[in-house]
């Protein structure tokens, strides 16, 4: 079985569900540091992960609008990490780390998505539904049909609303990479490693 197509699960918060985010065969899992987010790792959290074994998922840390320190305070710790800019910031911010960075865009309309040429130097670009309210986790999906003129295979990562039922869909849209979070929630910010599951073999037969 073979599928190129990668998948990340983020906003993990625990270490029994990191734990089996890893062993389930997720690539990619995400740790959010915005402090408005319900979905921020804690303190404590954090120093575990400087241990923690992730065999061959990667860590992604997702800021919103940091400081040059708490990015600098990630990238010493962790040495595998990659960086997710979530906010507003510019590619001379993200890629002053010399640090394996992606970037996301918050998609509105087809006009959103020329912003994508402001970051040649992203490793990947991340596609979000964009929202007045919030940088990210809106549980919402944006309008998929504006991706038709894109290649996606690249270095595209797709999220926002992202579910066991829709998961087959966003397969056929052939991106390189696929990003779950509220989806995989039984209630706002607790994981639910049946959903995971379902994700998981959804994705794989989708």
């Amino acid at each position: 079985w073979v599928k190129i197509m990668k998948l990340k699960i983020c906003g993990i918060r625990d270490e029994n569900i990191l734990q089996y985010a890893c062993e389930a065969g997720f690539d990619f899992v995400g740790f959010i540091m915005a402090n408005e987010s319900p979905r921020k790792i804690s303190d404590d959290f954090l120093s575990s992960l400087e241990n923690f074994n992730f065999h061959d998922t990667l860590p992604v840390f997702v800021f919103v609008n940091p400081t040059f320190d708490e990015v600098n305070n990630i990238t010493s710790k962790i040495a595998n990490s990659i960086l997710q800019f979530h906010g507003d910031e510019d590619e001379n911010f993200c890629k002053q780390f010399n640090h394996s960075f992606w970037k996301t865009i918050r998609v509105q309309n087809a006009k959103s998505l020329e912003k994508v040429n402001d970051f040649p130097s992203a490793d990947a670009i991340l596609l979000e539904t964009f929202s007045n309210d919030a940088y990210g986790g809106t549980g919402k999906v944006f309008d998929w049909t504006l991706l038709e003129k894109i290649s996606l295979q690249e270095k595209f990562v797709i999220a926002g609303g992202i579910n066991p039922d829709n998961i087959k869909q966003a397969v056929t849209l052939n991106p390189w990479c696929i990003d779950v979070n509220s989806g995989v929630e039984s209630s706002l910010a607790l994981k639910d490693k049946t959903l995971m599951d379902q994700i998981i073999i959804n994705f794989k037969n989708g």
